[in-house]
C-alpha cells in the first residue's frame, strides 16, 4: 500500500488502514541520515515496505503491514532529520506528523529513536527534542559492530538514566540485537506513560544559537557515556581517504573513474542475463506460432504482446544493476564526497549547492526531482534548477541507453559502457552549461554553496542493495505491465490496419513476388510482402510523412514513429521499434534477438544521433505539468520543452554529420 497523504491526513488516514481489522500498534522510525535508521527498518519488515512520497513534498516515507501473533502491526520509516524544529520539508513533514499521531491517540503508537553509536550526540541532540515531544520511546543504538571494531566503550546504564528511556544496542548491517529489539517492541506494544525529564527539557532561547544548549548537553553526555582508546576512532580513516577523494582535481578524476567503472561493470555482467531473456522470449514466439494459425490472433500475440514487451524486459538485468550498483556507492559513504566534489562546478555554472539532491533524484525521475526543489529557498536559484533538471538522465531513458549501445557495440562491452558513461555525463554537462547560459541572460545572480554531512565509510550492505535493486526492478515491470503494454497494443494496431491485398499491389511489385515464387523463394516472397504491408499502414504513413523533418538526424520513418511514441514514456522506444522491426523483419522464422534486429536496421551514425537527441530532449509531458505547477506559469515550461527541443535537433544533427563522415 502507497501512502499519498499530506503530513497531517496521514495519520488519521493509517489508523483506517487495512479496515478488515483494527491495527494493534503503530511503530515510527527516526533518526538522523546516515545513522542506518532505513537499514534497521528493512531488517525488520523486509519486502513488505512500500516507498511513497508525500503530495506537495518529495520526503519519501516508507511504510510496512506485518500481521504479528495475528494482529496488524504499522511500521512508518519517516525520513532522515537532524532537528524538530528545523525548515525544511523533512523536519516539517515529521515534525507534524508525530505531532498528529501523539494528539489523535487512535491507535497505540511507539517511537524508535535509532542513533549512531559512532557519532552519538547527533542523535542524543535528537531525543532531547523527542523527550520535549513524546512521553515514551525506545533508543536503537545502531552500528554497534563498528563501534565494537573502534574499541569504544558504551555505558548503556548511564544513557538510560539520563534519558528515562529504554536503550537497546542493535547492528541492522549484521543483524545482531534486531531480534531483541522487535521482542521488546512487540512485548509492549503500549506507549508508556510518564513525564519527560526535566534535565532533557532545555529552552529554546539562548544566546547565540537557540539549539546550543541541546547541543551542550549532547555534547556532554556522549562524552560521559562513550570511552575510547582511540583518539579518534570514527574519523582517521575517513580523513585520510578524503584528502584523495574531496581533492579538487584527484577527487573529480576518481569520480569519473569510479562512475566509468559503474558502467562498465554493468554492461559485463547484464551480457549474459539478457541473452537468457532474448532465449526465452524466442523460445515463447516460437512456441506459439506454432499452436497458433497464422491470422491477426497470431500476429497480435507473437508480433505485437511478446515481441513488444521483449524489447523493454531485456534491459531489466542492466536496470537492476545499475540500481545495485550505485546503492553500494551510497552505502559507503563515497556518493557523499561526489556530491562535495561535484558542487563546485555547479556553483560556478550557477545551480545552488542544495541542488544536488534533486539532481540525484533526476536521476530516477525528474518528476519528483523538481518537486524536491522546494528545498531550495532562492526563487532563482530553484527556477534555474526546475529548468535544466529534465537533462539529467532519468531511470526512463536507460532501456534507450541500454539499446542503442547494446545495438552499436554488442561484442565491445568497454565501448558500450564509454558509451553509456558519455551518454550520462552530456546530461550532466548540458545541465552545467544550460545552467550557466541562464545565469548569464534570464536569470543572472550567484548561487549559494552547498552544505552537507560526509559520513565515515563504511562496507556497504549487499541486503540493501539488493532489496534496492529488487525495487527499482518491480518498479520498472510494473510500467512494462500498464503504460508501456497499452502503447504496445496501439502500436500494433497502427502497424496492422488498414490491411493490404494483393490488389493494391502495382504491376511492378507484383512482379517482384511472381518473380521470387517462380524461384521458390516463397518465404522471401511473403517478408517482402510484410514489409510493403508494414509501409502501408497508419504507422508507416505516419512515419513517412514526418520523416522529412528528422531526415537530418538520420532516422528513418521507423524510427521517427518511434520518436514520436516516446513522447508518451521514453521507454516505449525500445518496444516501438522491436514491434516494427519484428512485423517486417526479414528472415522468417530465424528470430533474431531485439538488439540484433536493430543493429541490421540502423547505421552506427544514426545510433549515435538517436542516443544524443534522446539525452538531450524534454519527451515527458508529465515533467511539463509538474514544471507549470512549481513555477506558476505555463511559460517556463513552454521555455524548457523549447530549448530542450532545439537543443536536442541540433545536437543530433551535429552527431550524425560527423558520424557519417568518420564511421
Amino acid at each position: 500500500m502507497i501512502a499519498r497523504l499530506k503530513p497531517k491526513a496521514a495519520a488519521s488516514r493509517l489508523s483506517g488502514i487495512g479496515s478488515e481489522r483494527q491495527l494493534r500498534c503503530r511503530v515510527i522510525f527516526f533518526g538522523n541520515p546516515n545513522a542506518g535508521k532505513t537499514t534497521l527498518f528493512n531488517r525488520l519488515t523486509g519486502l513488505r515496505a512500500k516507498t511513497a512520497n508525500y503530495p506537495g513534498t518529495t520526503v519519501e516515507v516508507r511504510i510496512a503491514r506485518l500481521e504479528i501473533d495475528g494482529a496488524l502491526w504499522e511500521w512508518v520509516d519517516l525520513p532522515g532529520l537532524y532537528s524538530l524544529y528545523g525548515n525544511g520539508a523533512d523536519e516539517r513533514v515529521a515534525s507534524e506528523y508525530l505531532q498528529h499521531i501523539m494528539d489523535a491517540d487512535a491507535v497505540p503508537t511507539q517511537v524508535v529513536l535509532v542513533v549512531d553509536a559512532t557519532r552519538m550526540e547527533r542523535g542524543l541532540c535528537l531525543a532531547a527534542q523527542l523527550c520535549e515531544r513524546v512521553p515514551s520511546f525506545l533508543i536503537a543504538l545502531n552500528m554497534m559492530d563498528v563501534a565494537n571494531k573502534q574499541r569504544m566503550q558504551i555505558d548503556r546504564a548511564c544513557l538510560e538514566s539520563e534519558l528515562a528511556q529504554t536503550v537497546v544496542p542493535v547492528s541492522a548491517r549484521t543483524g545482531e540485537g534486531v531480534l531483541q529489539l522487535k521482542q521488546r517492541l512487540i512485548a509492549e506494544p503500549n506507549p508508556c506513560a510518564g513525564a519527560c525529564p526535566e534535565r532533557a527539557v532545555l529552552c529554546d532561547v539562548c544566546d547565540g544559537c537557540p539549539h546550543a544548549a541541546r547541543f551542550a548537553w549532547a555534547e556532554t553526555l556522549s562524552r560521559k557515556a562513550c570511552r575510547s582508546d582511540q583518539a579518534h576512532p570514527s574519523n582517521e580513516t575517513s580523513f585520510r581517504v578524503d584528502r584523495w577523494t574531496t581533492h579538487p582535481v584527484w577527487g573529480l578524476g576518481l569520480f569519473l573513474l569510479v562512475m566509468a567503472g559503474l558502467f562498465q561493470t554493468l554492461f559485463v555482467l547484464a551480457q549474459a542475463p539478457m541473452e537468457w531473456i532474448e532465449a526465452f522470449f524466442a523460445f515463447l514466439s516460437n512456441t506459439m506460432g506454432t499452436f497458433l494459425a497464422e491470422g491477426l490472433l497470431s500476429s497480435f500475440l507473437v508480433d505485437g504482446i511478446i515481441t513488444g514487451v521483449a524489447g523493454t524486459v531485456v534491459f531489466l538485468p542492466q536496470i537492476c544493476l545499475l540500481f545495485f550498483l550505485i546503492a553500494l556507492l551510497e552505502d559507503t559513504g563515497y556518493l557523499a564526497r561526489a556530491a562535495f566534489v561535484v558542487d563546485r562546478w555547479m556553483v560556478k555554472t550557477g545551480l545552488p549547492g542544495r541542488a544536488f539532491v534533486p539532481m540525484l533524484s533526476a536521476h530516477a525521475c525528474a518528476i519528483p526531482a523538481i518537486m524536491g526543489t522546494r528545498i531550495v529557498e532562492n526563487p532563482r536559484d530553484r527556477l534555474v534548477t526546475i529548468l535544466v533538471l529534465p537533462l539529467l538522465s532519468c531511470s526512463a531513458r536507460i532501456p534507450v541507453y541500454v539499446m542503442v549501445t547494446a545495438m552499436l557495440f554488442a561484442d565491445r562491452p568497454v565501448m558500450a559502457g564509454l558509451i553509456f558513461t558519455g551518454a550520462y555525463f552530456l546530461g550532466l554537462i548540458a545541465a552545467f552549461c544550460m545552467a550557466w547560459v541562464f545565469k548569464k541572460t534570464l536569470l543572472r545572480g550567484e548561487a549559494q554553496p552547498l552544505l552537507i554531512e560526509l559520513p565515515d565509510y563504511r562496507l556497504p550492505s549487499l541486503r540493501t542493495a539488493l532489496w534496492t535493486a529488487f525495487d527499482r526492478g518491480m518498479l520498472f515491470l510494473r510500467q512494462v505491465a500498464g503504460v508501456i503494454l497499452l502503447i504496445i497494443v496501439v502500436l500494433w494496431a497502427l502497424a496492422t490496419f488498414p490491411q493490404m491485398e494483393i490488389g493494391q499491389l502495382s504491376e511492378e511489385q507484383v512482379h517482384q513476388l511472381q518473380a521470387l515464387e517462380a524461384v521458390g523463394e516463397a518465404d522471401e516472397a511473403e517478408n517482402l510482402f510484410a514489409v510493403w504491408q508494414l509501409e502501408h499502414s497508419m504507422a508507416g504513413r505516419l512515419g513517412q510523412t514526418l520523416q522529412p523533418l528528422f531526415a537530418p538526424l538520420g532516422f528513418d520513418w521507423q524510427i521517427t514513429v518511434g520518436v514520436l511514441a516516446s513522447f508518451a514514456a521514453r521507454e516505449v522506444i525500445a518496444a516501438t521499434l522491436a514491434v516494427l522491426q519484428g512485423m517486417g523483419e526479414e528472415g522468417g522464422e530465424d528470430l533474431k534477438g531485439v538488439a540484433e534486429r536493430l543493429r541490421d536496421a540502423v547505421d552506427p551514425a544514426a545510433g549515435l544521433s538517436l542516443l544524443v537527441f534522446f539525452v538531450l530532449a524534454m519527451q515527458c509531458l508529465p515533467t511539463q505539468v509538474v514544471t507549470r505547477r512549481e513555477t506558476g506559469s505555463w511559460k517556463w515550461a513552454v521555455l524548457q520543452f523549447a530549448y530542450m527541443t532545439v537543443l536536442a535537433y541540433t545536437a543530433a544533427w551535429i552527431t550524425y554529420q560527423v558520424g557519417i563522415r568518420f564511421l
